[in-house]
């Protein structure tokens, strides 16, 4: 078998894969917190502005999104694999004794992960794909433009997140997000080898407050909605 195929298709290798796709789909909603976060800086401008350079961006931009989205799959399959074989190989007691030890973020990772999945469906059907049965208020959200032609990305924000429902929603889904990568961030960096020594606080500490500030970065946006602090 050729060493690639046999280092991918060993623990150890699918392990590496589900690490090496998180990070950079960690990245990516690092990212993704920080330009939605221009929605706070006063006025439609900044993030109308940001929405424009990625569309800009044309095929480069679907090149990214297919990108990301071959790191899910991956990050998805191989996650389900470890987890079917780490099942398998674990005795009964043992696996008892595993579930009293760890914390509820780690025993939730599988499901956690395959809930946040069904999250960015829908929100990309929301405000990706922008289909107007999916944003209970029945809006096309393509026909919003500003008064400088651009998609008006703030006023989608805000009508997207007027639904308590809707917003509801992608409060379930972030928390299930950041608890998540609370586990996962612990795990990942425990993979790379960078979890011992006096890195391993770091990321124990670290790893839990850092998901819980992307919960609340997320969950800032509706509720600011909701609250009326965010207007057309």
């Amino acid at each position: 078998m050729n060493p690639l195929l046999r280092f991918f298709s060993s623990s150890i290798g699918r392990k590496w894969v589900v690490a090496v796709t998180g990070l950079v789909l960690f990245g990516f909603v690092v990212g993704h917190l920080v330009g939605n976060l221009q929605v706070f800086l006063g006025s439609s401008e900044p993030i109308n502005r940001y929405g424009a350079f990625l569309q800009g961006l044309g095929e480069l931009l679907w090149a990214i999104r297919f990108g990301l989205l071959a790191m899910l799959v991956l990050h998805v399959v191989f996650t389900i694999k470890l987890r079917g074989e780490n099942r398998a190989a674990r005795p009964e007691r043992y696996a008892v004794t595993q579930y009293r030890a760890t914390s509820l973020a780690a025993r939730w990772m599988t499901l956690s992960g395959l809930m946040v999945l069904c999250f960015l469906i829908y929100h990309l059907l929301h405000f990706t794909v922008q289909v107007p049965a999916v944003n209970m208020l029945g809006q096309n959200f393509t026909t919003l433009h500003d008064d400088k032609g651009r998609h008006d990305v703030y006023r989608m924000m805000i009508l997207g997140f007027t639904n308590p429902v809707a917003s509801g929603f992608y409060l379930v889904g972030v928390g299930l997000l950041a608890l998540h990568l609370n586990h996962g961030i612990m795990s990942l960096f425990q993979t790379l080898g960078l979890n011992s020594g006096k890195l391993r606080p770091l990321w124990e500490k670290g790893g839990p407050a850092f998901s819980w500030l992307i919960f609340l970065g997320y969950a800032s946006m509706p509720l600011a909605v909701l609250a009326g602090i965010l207007k057309p």
